[in-house]
């Protein structure tokens, strides 16, 4: 695990820029670093750095920029291949030099091209560059595991694992993208490709970008609808086959991420991913996994018996650490320093704070991360089956609200939330998509003029038709594998376990898994109403059902009460009238009353849909980003 950047450009970037560049990613890779810089050709000069976090052949042939033998190609990586071993018994007439996967990936370029990324399977960024051809890579990862960021501008290039080098990268000015705002302050992240700033984007799950001789070229070698289409046409045949390939699929997985020269152990909620994760972990393992959890003193949000229950039952050496509001309120400065582009999902807090716990002990941790989008376990997929169900009957409604008589006396408007919320859901893109309609009219509101539909993003995804699925569930879940998985949820254990230079892995999410779920029946992941059914099954083999089988408690941090009390001050500076008049990036007017309006009366209430402090936080998490990285014009003192 570890942080790349490097460009390709005419401009004059000395090494000692690329090095400074290279360490504001210290905290992605501790353990060593690299620079170099080489001459190509019409004026280009190409510069590839790397901070390292060892995991595999902790020696220093592991160290990065590493080149081929013969000097053609040079690489810098972030991630795992894990089947590399594999791979390595099929590149025999390599002459290796060392015991760490990046060497593979060199050899495997050179004898398959960069074809030879199908064949990876692991979670990665990389950056090769082939002096042969002149020619720059840039690959990521099927589903988005490891970030990797871009700015091309007057046909140079920059990347990087994140924005921070790119921010300290000479001549970059940073000018903020506000027609993603509106999005981001809904959605409470920025999706791939775009980013905060204009020029920069993120080089989408499953692709590919060729720099050469200035042109940019970008392609899918994996794409969640093609992948799923095909392999909706060869189903599994049977309940019993898809349960037990997919639990053997499980354990090669875990298996395969188990493999390390550094201490291993496993996040532990309690809950069926997991624990799931954990028990074959612990059935691989020599000597008692090391887990951890985290338990708060709010006994409503507290999981942490249930953890423990787990790791009592499954014999792990187990750590937990009880936690409360201060603990959490504590980490708020640093989102920015971490999060280096605007990101609002609060659950960034805990994952933070459970990576410090286990970093303690390990450097590696292993996660249930994917069990909910490719399994059916968000409560939201139970909504959408209900909307679904009703979608005939809401249009009936929404035609006769919009009658000429009816339409001047706004029935719709005075309809109960619920019924408004399924009447108006009629856009064929966002059938899954539903919510407060109120939500998206104030986030375009906060941007003003560009915040209105023709010059800002789409607040959501008009891309469901894509998948050519009719299923709502099926059809939400492969949007979320889309963006809500890459854009939120692997963002966010990213940089949280990055904070700390700890590296986390994600068995389900390994592509043998994801693309035998493609296969298995729909009604054997949602059984009637049991959501995650076939998972849960499996889970059932390692662990009591009487240990699982309860509720799903998520915790989420109070916001309100935040925002409201010891934040107040902060938030009333971020949107004062002459403050954001002076930003000149929201709407002054419209922001400043809203907040002042929100300050006073807090939410008020699910049942009417305003609950503000959601849109309240994604803006004061802008201004906190925006004053570490814009504030008095420090751009470029980022660390």
């Amino acid at each position: 695990m570890c942080g790349i950047c490097g460009y390709v450009s005419k401009k004059n970037i000395t090494l000692g820029q690329l090095k400074a560049m290279n360490d504001t990613m210290y905290h992605r890779g501790p353990d060593d670093s690299g620079e170099e810089i080489y001459p190509a050709s019409m004026g280009y000069q190409v510069g590839l750095a790397q901070r390292r976090l060892s995991i595999l052949d902790l020696s220093a042939l592991g160290h990065q920029p590493m080149h081929s033998e013969n000097k053609r190609v040079s690489v810098v990586y972030n991630g795992e291949i894990y089947n590399f071993q594999e791979l390595k018994k099929e590149l025999a007439d390599y002459s290796f030099r060392s015991n760490c996967d990046t060497e593979v990936i060199i050899a495997a370029y050179l004898k398959w091209g960069i074809q030879c990324i199908e064949r990876f399977n692991g979670m990665f960024a990389i950056a090769l560059y082939d002096r042969e051809t002149d020619s720059l890579y840039l690959v990521r990862d099927r589903i988005g595991k490891k970030p990797l960021y871009y700015w091309y501008e007057d046909r140079n290039l920059v990347f990087a694992s994140e924005l921070k080098p790119i921010m300290k990268c000479p001549g970059f000015q940073g000018e903020i993208a506000r027609e993603v705002l509106p999005r981001y302050l809904f959605q409470q992240y920025i999706n791939a490709p775009e980013s905060v700033y204009q020029n920069v984007y993120k080089l989408e799950p499953g692709a590919v970008l060729r720099f050469t001789g200035g042109q940019i070229k970008i392609w899918k070698y994996w794409d969640i609808r093609e992948v799923y289409a095909r392999a909706q046409s060869n189903p599994v045949s049977s309940y019993e086959e898809a349960r037990e390939q997919l639990k053997a699929l499980l354990k090669k997985a875990v298996a395969a991420r188990m493999i390390a020269d550094v201490p291993l152990g496993s996040f532990l909620s309690g809950g069926y991913d997991s624990s799931l994760v954990t028990a074959i972990a612990q059935e691989h393992a020599q000597e008692p996994v090391k887990t951890f959890s985290i338990g708060f003193h709010e006994e409503r949000y507290n999981e942490a018996k249930y953890a423990r229950a787990v790791a009592d039952y499954l014999g792990t050496d187990h750590t937990e650490l009880t936690i409360g509001e201060q603990d959490m309120f504590e980490l708020v400065e640093s989102i920015p320093q971490y999060y280096d582009e605007p990101f609002a999902d609060s659950s960034q807090i805990a994952t933070m704070m459970v990576s410090k716990l286990a970093r303690e002990r390990v450097t590696v941790a292993l996660s249930g991360d994917g069990g909910d989008e490719f399994f059916c376990g968000y409560n939201i997929y139970e909504n959408v089956a209900q909307a679904q169900k009703l979608d005939m009957l809401g249009g009936l409604v929404h035609g006769i609200c919009h009658l000429p008589g009816l339409r001047q006396a706004h029935i719709e408007e005075k309809l109960p939330f619920k019924v408004r919320v399924i009447a108006g859901n009629r856009e064929k893109e966002s059938k899954t998509q539903f919510g407060a309609g109120n939500y998206i009219v104030k986030a375009r509101a906060m941007v003003g003029e560009l915040g209105s539909d023709e010059k800002a993003l789409p607040i959501h995804y008009l891309m469901e038709s894509r998948y050519g699925v009719k299923n709502w569930q099926v059809r939400r879940m492969l949007l979320d594998m889309d963006t809500y998985l890459p854009g939120d949820i692997l963002c966010k254990v990213d940089r949280a376990s990055m904070k700390y230079s700890l590296e986390s892995r994600c068995p389900i999410l390994d592509p043998d898994v994801m693309e035998f779920s493609y296969r298995i029946p729909h009604a054997y992941k949602y059984a009637g109403s049991d959501k995650k059914h076939i998972l849960k099954e499996i889970a059932y083999d390692y662990i009591p059902r009487a240990l699982l089988e309860r509720p799903k408690v998520g915790f989420g941090v109070p916001l309100d009460q935040w925002l409201r009390g010891p934040l107040k001050d902060q938030l009333l500076d971020y949107s004062s009238y002459d403050f954001l008049k002076n930003q000149n990036i929201f709407d002054a007017e419209y922001v400043s009353r809203m907040i002042q309006t929100y300050v006073a009366t807090g939410d008020a209430g699910p049942a009417t849909g305003a609950n503000y402090s959601k849109l309240s936080w994604s803006f004061f998490v802008f201004q906190q980003w925006y004053e570490r990285y814009h504030g008095n014009k420090k751009t470029k003192d980022v660390l």
